[in-house]
């Protein structure tokens, strides 16, 4: 009787058939579905606690998701702070949904908004968090820059060559310069004298700063 089971099993072998027992174990696809709640998480906990503080308990904790599954799609906390970061760069900017106003100032003000402010802390504070980890990861640095610097940057410089264009502010003033100001200041403020960010700093800064250095201010007419 195990002579006959045995050759039974040899022939299932010749016709090409497996047994259970030899049958390959295929390891689980990976699920990307939920990527973005995670990647949000890490972005969460990496503001509140900052890189060194970070750890994938916390964020799995957070997503509510098992740490099997970051290590599966992450396979250390660099890699899934790396990921985070990219994911916060900004839609591409529209001018036509950018409120023109008729004026450098009005358009300024327009884009005061509570959500914005709110946006704009947390990613400096996700700034904050990265300071350690900027000085060993390289790469990190253009994500970090592009995704929390430059979007602030790039809505200025649009405004202020829409000012430009109507004839506000001169065309020999120094864009670039001018579209990195308020960012610059708004960093120092959260960043270093750890102040909150709201409405009335950000009007000071409009009007006391970045107006007067394009060249437009109370008693001064458009260039």
């Amino acid at each position: 009787m195990k002579q006959l089971d045995s050759s039974a099993a040899d022939l299932e072998v010749d016709r090409g058939l497996e047994t259970p027992a030899s049958s390959p174990r295929l390891g689980r696809k990976r699920d990307h579905t939920r990527d973005a709640e995670i990647l949000a998480a890490a972005i969460d906990v990496l503001a509140e606690t900052g890189f060194d503080g970070m750890t994938i308990d916390m964020v799995a904790a957070r997503a509510k998701a098992g740490k099997a599954t970051l290590y599966r799609r992450w396979p250390s906390k660099a890699d899934l702070v790396l990921d985070a970061v990219a994911c916060m760069k900004a839609d591409e900017i529209v001018p036509a949904a950018i409120p023109d106003t008729g004026t450098l100032r009005g358009d300024l003000i327009a884009l005061i908004r509570p959500h914005s402010i709110a946006e704009g802390t947390k990613k400096l504070q996700v700034m904050a968090g990265l300071v350690t980890m900027l000085s060993r990861s390289p790469e990190l640095v253009d994500a970090a820059n592009e995704a929390i610097i430059e979007p602030a940057a790039a809505l200025n410089r649009l405004l202020l060559r829409r000012a430009v264009d109507r004839g506000e502010i001169s065309p020999d003033a120094d864009v670039d310069t001018l579209a990195t100001l308020m960012p610059a200041m708004v960093a120092f403020r959260i960043l270093v004298q750890r102040k909150p960010i709201d409405r009335e700093f950000l009007v000071s800064l409009i009007d006391g700063v970045l107006l007067p250095a394009a060249g437009v201010g109370p008693g001064r007419t458009p260039q």
